[in-house]
This record gives C-alpha cells, sequence and structure tokens, in this order.
C-alpha cells in the first residue's frame, strides 16, 4: 500500500461529513480534486471503504473502522510536528473557539494576526447559536467563547471586546409612517432567528417592551438567511449592523429610524475560571488583552461611527 497523509485528511473528512461536497468545502479543495484523491484511496484496498445509495454516501463498517485509524496517524503526526516546533521555540498546538453566528464578523480580524505569527497552531472555530456556545464551553470543549449575553450559571473570567449594534432593517422600497409606528410594525411580517439566539432575545425583548403584537412572522437559522429574507422584501427584523456593512452601502437594505434604537450589548471572550489553559490559549489571550484596541481601531472604526 503506498496512500498518502493528504489521502487520509480526505478520508477522514469524508467519514466525517458523509459528503464528497461538504469535505472539499470544509478542505477548501474543489470536488474533483477529492474524488480523485477518495479512488485512489480506495484503490488499495480489496473491501469497500464506502458505498452510495440513492445520492446519499454511506461509510462501510471497514470504512469506519480506517477512519479511526487516520484519526489516530494524523493526530501522531500533528503531535510530531508540534513537538518539532517547541523544539524550534515556535508556539505550537490547538487552539478550539466556539462563537455565536453574528461573531463571526468579528472574531476573524482578532485571529488573524496571532494566526499568521504562529503558523504552527492549528485552529477550529465553531460558528452556532448562543445556546450550543454555552454548551461548548461548559462541557470543556473550546478554549474560548465569544458570546454578547453572559452565562449566568457559569463561573467565567471575560475580556469584553466591542459594542454589538443591533437596528430595525428593511429593504430598500419599504415605507412605513412613523407617526403610526405601532400600527405598522403590528401589520408587517417579522424575520426572526432562531430559538436560543442571543439576537432573537434581543428583539424579543424589544419588542415586549414597545407593546408591539406580532400577527405574522417566520424564523430562520442563519443571519445571511435573515439577510437575505429581508433583501427580498419578504419582511423586517432587528440585525446586527456589522453584518449588512455591504448592502448597506450598496442600498439594498435601510436602517428604519425607531426610537430606543439601536439596541447595544458588548462581545465578549469569555472562558471557564477553572479552566487551565494551554500555552497556545494563554497566547491568544496576551495577544488580544495587547491589541484589541488598536484590531478595533483598524477594522471598525465605521461600525464605532
Amino acid at each position: 500500500m503506498n496512500y498518502t497523509l493528504h489521502q487520509l485528511e480526505i478520508f477522514k473528512k469524508i467519514a466525517e461529513v458523509k459528503s464528497v461536497t461538504k469535505a472539499s468545502e470544509q478542505l477548501f479543495l474543489t470536488q474533483p480534486a477529492v474524488s480523485i484523491q477518495l479512488k485512489n484511496f480506495q484503490d488499495q484496498f480489496n473491501l469497500p471503504l464506502f458505498e452510495v445509495v440513492g445520492r446519499k454516501l454511506y461509510i462501510t463498517e471497514f470504512g469506519e473502522e480506517i477512519a479511526e485509524t487516520a484519526i489516530k496517524i494524523l493526530d501522531q503526526v500533528a503531535s510530531i510536528n508540534y513537538k518539532s516546533a517547541l523544539f524550534e521555540g515556535k508556539l505550537a498546538g490547538k487552539l478550539k473557539i466556539s462563537i455565536v453566528s453574528t461573531a463571526k464578523y468579528a472574531m476573524p480580524y482578532f485571529l488573524s494576526d496571532f494566526i499568521k505569527k504562529n503558523e504552527m497552531i492549528d485552529l477550529t472555530m465553531d460558528v452556532t447559536n448562543k445556546m450550543s456556545v454555552i454548551r461548548s464551553l461548559e462541557n470543556n470543549e473550546c478554549d474560548f467563547a465569544m458570546v454578547s449575553t453572559i452565562p449566568k450559571k457559569l463561573n467565567i473570567e471575560r475580556i469584553a471586546l466591542m459594542k454589538n449594534k443591533l437596528f430595525f432593517v428593511s429593504n430598500k422600497n419599504y415605507i412605513f409612517d412613523r407617526k403610526k409606528l405601532k400600527t405598522e410594525l403590528n401589520k408587517t411580517p417579522f424575520i426572526f432567528r432562531e430559538q436560543g439566539s442571543a439576537t432573537r432575545l434581543a428583539m424579543e425583548r424589544y419588542l415586549t417592551k414597545n407593546k408591539i403584537q406580532i400577527h405574522k412572522k417566520m424564523e430562520l437559522t442563519s443571519n445571511e438567511a435573515v439577510k437575505q429574507a429581508v433583501i427580498a422584501g419578504l419582511g423586517i427584523s432587528i440585525m446586527p449592523i456589522i453584518g449588512i456593512k455591504n448592502e448597506l452601502q450598496k442600498g439594498d437594505l435601510k436602517i428604519l429610524d425607531i426610537k430606543d434604537l439601536p439596541i447595544e450589548t458588548t462581545w465578549n471572550l469569555i472562558w471557564l475560571k477553572s479552566k487551565n489553559l494551554s500555552s497556545v490559549a494563554k497566547a491568544f489571550k496576551l495577544h488580544i488583552e495587547e491589541n484589541k484596541n488598536i484590531i478595533i481601531e483598524n477594522n471598525f472604526n465605521w461600525f464605532s461611527n
């Protein structure tokens, strides 16, 4: 047999996501390239690693065994690389971060210089809703989390990063009479994020406080989906401005001038107080403490203004 580490990495990912298309996207490779490597890998075994039924890919029992072995081999290779880097005086290891979906517009900027300076760090960033982020933190599945709502039940440390401002937004053709605000909003379809989203929670609090009754609503599971629905004219929503910069500049969306808005919260980098931070995590924490102000100034000056 003459399989490569690259083939092991590809098959491990395919076994994980059960899809060549998804594997190619997550590995930043073309689908044909992944398919070729999968075929070359399969050709080295007499038993099938997978089967396709209809349009679905299923990993065989033998394939599952090979995938588990691939994980162990790749972990050992990573360990060799980390040890080599450490002996050379480099920072090496894994950094795991879980963030709420709207934070994806901010966190990459806080990570960029740190990752560029430390090329031996493997970053895993899970983008999900608030409830899943807190669960990941509570189960010690990540080093840090980025949230706008501090979990009350967990004993955490935190670094306040930047403001999160939420506005009422509509598509460019929406017209409303500010003097008849409640009447206008009562008859307008509202687009919500899913249950567990911090953005949804902020939206519901605003509507309750201002006694705005919702008669028509729809629920979407991502900020991007909400944005596209508003642009298409399906309704209005309360959205974080950081995720709609381009759409505002192009005129596809507009901010509605409504009393008591924007809603302001603060994004925080949080971690368990009891967490024994790795050398990589400690270095990232120090990077944030020393550079957060200049990162915000360089990348989010438009947002603050």
